[in-house]
This record gives C-alpha cells, structure tokens and sequence, in this order.
C-alpha cells in the first residue's frame, strides 16, 4: 500500500513541475518500492523525466515532495526516498526537428 502512495506522490510530483499540467505522453508511470519496519519507511521509486530538464533539481524536488506527502498520508516517518531516472523523454518538437 505505502508503494502505490509513493508512486501516485511521484506522479503529483512531476505534474506540479509542469505547472499542474500533465504528464507528457511517453513517460510512463513512476514504479515504486516500498520497505516498512516499526512505523518508518524507506521508499525507492523509478521515473521518467521530460526533457531538457535539471536532472538534479527535478529529482530534489520529487524526493522532498514524496517525504512530505507520503508522510502525511500514512502518518510514518520517511527515513529514505531513492529517485532513479529510467528515461528521459523529449519534448515532441525537439524530436521533428531532428536530423536522420
């Protein structure tokens, strides 16, 4: 249950760096992993990003936005978020003007 919450807060995650719009198609969805123990978790979740993109900043502010909402919504303490970035997905006007 706590690795369906954490994916769903990477999803909110990557809509509100896009100014609530949403994901741009080909990201997938965020897939997450959960380890519990004596009311305090530690989370790993696996995403795609858009780009171009701050990788670093991005996945700061994905991790800080998961502890938060996680936290809040399972009441547990977040000892760890790890944020690994599976692809990265080009806008589809930088993908036209591409030379083959």
């Amino acid at each position: 249950m706590v690795a369906r919450i954490t994916a769903r807060a990477a999803r909110e995650a990557l809509s509100r760096q896009r100014g609530g719009a949403p994901a741009r198609p080909g990201l997938g969805t965020p897939r997450s992993t959960a380890t519990v123990h004596n009311g305090a978790a530690r989370l790993g979740v696996s995403l795609g990003l858009p780009y171009p993109v701050d990788i670093a900043g991005a996945c700061g502010e994905i991790r800080s936005y998961i502890i938060d909402r996680v936290g809040y919504l399972t009441g547990m303490r977040i000892d760890n978020v790890s944020v690994s970035v599976r692809r990265l997905v080009p806008d589809v006007s930088l993908r036209r003007g591409r030379v083959r």
